[in-house]
């Protein structure tokens, strides 16, 4: 890839980024470049590899140049640097390294809007700085304890090795499922000491949270606070379930627009059935991801690909009849296209 054709994608990136949140970072950057997958970032995050390159899709060259490209990119925009730690959430809070070679401070940097209030902007930082919270692994496998080779249902990482909870000094804590989202809030506010718990998932291929260790006491403290004032919660949560309904079909009815829009031939009422498919909240599709919320282009017409796939072609019958997916969607790739060049 030219220098010049990749500088266009990283601004391409780093403005959905911009767009979506305010401001942007080196990961931001790379993940929009599908270079990294947020499973990647989790794994680096947690402290089980040592550089962030080594888990990219491209080289480290590539990564600085990257970098770099970020850093004018930002500001030409007028963005303003903020410097910011990365640490990781091991027991030992180590700082994380994005690659093999000593400088790591241009892939530190938060790039600020000007649009950012002071207020928002020195929360933003505060919240970067401080120090990520504990995680545990709930293991899927079997595994050993690299101090006492003992094991476990939970395992926390230091320097790409697994330890037990009792030689990690946490097996005082107690295990909170995840799925109470008050509860959890007021027992981490409560415990002195807290590691949030994380379950690799094999279809999705990323790390989702499973729950929380705690101290006993503070679970106490939060289940007593949670019954004091469950009715005014109960009528909150109420209220958020309109607000949102509502922002969804706000949005839901933009993504339609902005298909009408790069699509003039799509009927109104398939384009209004894409945005209602891919925009659902909490589906993980293409029209809830940051590119998508920001009307990119690219990410719209993932969308319209994806309702093409399987309501206008043999995709589907495909798949059924046991035609490997990369195979199906190689016979499909002809029709996709024609239908979108009939409805441009």
């Amino acid at each position: 890839m030219s220098k010049p054709n990749l500088a266009r994608r990283v601004a391409e990136a780093a403005e959905i980024a911009l767009t979506d949140h305010k401001y942007v970072t080196f990961i931001d950057v790379v993940t929009g470049l599908r270079w990294l997958r947020s499973r990647h970032v989790d794994l680096w995050r947690q402290g089980r590899a040592a550089t962030l390159a080594e888990l990219a899709a491209v080289d480290e060259d590539r990564l600085v140049t990257t970098a770099a490209l970020l850093r004018d990119w930002a500001r030409a925009k007028g963005l303003r640097p903020v410097p910011t730690p990365y640490v990781s959430g091991s027991r030992d809070r180590s700082p994380l390294r994005f690659t093999t070679r000593p400088e790591q401070e241009a892939f530190q940097v938060h790039w600020l809007s000007p649009e950012l209030s002071e207020a928002r902007a020195k929360r933003l930082v505060e919240r970067q700085s401080k120090a990520p919270d504990l995680v545990v692994v709930a293991p899927l496998e079997t595994w050993a304890c690299a101090s006492c080779a003992d094991t476990g249902p939970f395992l926390i990482m230091e320097d790409a090795d697994a330890y037990c909870l009792t030689c990690a000094d946490l097996d005082h804590l107690v295990f909170l499922p995840a799925g109470n989202a008050a509860l959890s809030r007021r027992a981490k506010q409560e415990s002195g000491l807290a590691a949030v718990v994380v379950r690799y998932n094999r279809r999705r291929k990323v790390y989702q949270r499973h729950g929380l260790l705690v101290e006993e006491a503070a679970l106490i403290r939060a289940e007593e606070r949670c019954l004091a004032d469950e009715d005014a919660r109960l009528r909150r949560r109420e209220r958020d379930t309109v607000r949102r309904a509502e922002q969804d079909v706000e949005y839901q009815a933009t993504m339609a627009a902005r298909i009408a829009r790069l699509f003039p031939g799509c009927p109104p009422e398939r384009a209004q059935e894409i945005a209602e498919h891919a925009g659902l909240r909490g589906s993980g599709r293409v029209g809830r991801t940051a590119a998508a919320r920001a009307l990119d282009e690219n990410a719209i017409t993932l969308a319209v690909v994806a309702s093409v796939r399987h309501l206008d072609t043999d995709y589907d019958r495909l798949l059924m009849a046991g035609v490997p997916r990369t195979e199906a969607r190689e016979r499909i790739r002809d029709a996709i296209d024609r239908k979108l060049a009939e409805w441009r």
